[in-house]
């Protein structure tokens, strides 16, 4: 209980506040566009621009964490398009969009915060480095399995090319690509942009964390249960047993451990319900597990907690 109320509370807490504000119409519908536009769009970019152009990567890149999550990752994106498939009888489109939600967790606005709640400002190097690679894998392994699904006879060699324009049109991306970039370059950061980039930085999760609660409050849990919550197993329980698996075998730091552990128990993250709705496919179940695995992951998150070191 103690985990629950001084690490994981606090963060729900936030989103829960962004939700009660919207449903009583003390910040309208274009506001928390407005704040996700601001956070998605500007000040988490800056986040991770700083973050990867300070980021040791000598020292904090190691190919075992990568290969522990988003072997994890990739193993419930396979099963939950799979399952929604064979099981769940969706065609292929939807059940790539239902793989995509198992395969997206939410591992900014929620993993960073919690790993650094529960652990430190100093222990979150490893999320960094696993959210490098986040978005990009996630949207070329989506974009990829859906443009496939929905070929039907159009040429191939137009596939990467709609890869590349939906990765390198997100902001996020492009703040990790220019942050890695200056770091590589070894490049200085001039002291009067540095401390506006930290004046950026500190808004940056409390308003996508409020602005998140707002998103969330405009959908309902509705319909395809079963789908929903086969899904949600998935992302809350077997993607961190395989991290956790995986983890122990490849001997990880026991930083690197926590955090791979905590960001692979993360609810599906908003991106799963966008990229959804890119497509117009299983739409309700994308917004029906980010808003049920959102409430879930206070317990489940709190479980895996008290079960790490």
């Amino acid at each position: 209980m103690s985990i629950l109320l001084a690490v994981i509370l606090p963060v729900f807490l936030v989103i829960g506040a962004g939700g009660l504000a919207a449903r009583r119409g003390a910040i309208s519908a274009a506001g928390v566009d407005g704040l996700m536009r601001f956070s998605q769009g500007i000040a988490i970019p800056c986040l991770l621009f700083k973050a990867m152009a300070t980021l040791n990567l000598g020292q904090d890149f190691d190919v075992r964490l990568v290969a522990t999550y988003y072997t994890g990752s990739l193993a419930c994106f396979l099963i939950g398009t799979l399952a929604a498939r064979r099981l769940f009888g969706r065609d292929w489109e939807d059940s790539v969009a239902i793989g995509f939600v198992a395969l997206f967790s939410n591992s900014l606005l929620l993993g960073l915060p919690i790993t650094e709640r529960a652990f430190g400002s100093g222990s979150t190097s490893a999320n960094f480095a696993i959210i490098a690679f986040h978005s990009p894998f996630c949207y070329a392994v989506g974009i990829t399995a859906m443009e496939i699904a929905r070929a039907h006879g159009h040429p191939p060699h137009s596939i990467p090319a709609k890869i590349l324009r939906a990765i390198f049109s997100n902001a996020l991306i492009v703040g990790i690509l220019l942050g890695l970039i200056v770091n590589l370059a070894g490049l200085p950061i001039p002291t009067v942009a540095d401390e506006a980039l930290d004046m950026l930085i500190r808004a940056a999760l409390p308003t996508a964390l409020f602005g998140l609660g707002g998103v969330i409050s405009r959908y309902r849990i509705e319909g395809d249960l079963p789908t929903i919550l086969f899904t949600l197993a998935l992302s809350l329980l077997l993607h961190p047993a395989i991290a956790w698996s995986l983890g122990s075998a490849f001997a990880l730091p026991q930083d690197a451990f926590r955090s791979v552990v905590v960001t692979a128990a993360m609810a599906p993250g908003a991106n799963a319900y966008l990229f959804a709705a890119m497509y117009g496919r299983a739409m309700r179940v994308a917004a029906s597990c980010v808003l049920l695995g959102t409430a879930l992951s206070i317990l489940t998150a709190a479980g895996w907690l008290a079960l790490l070191p």
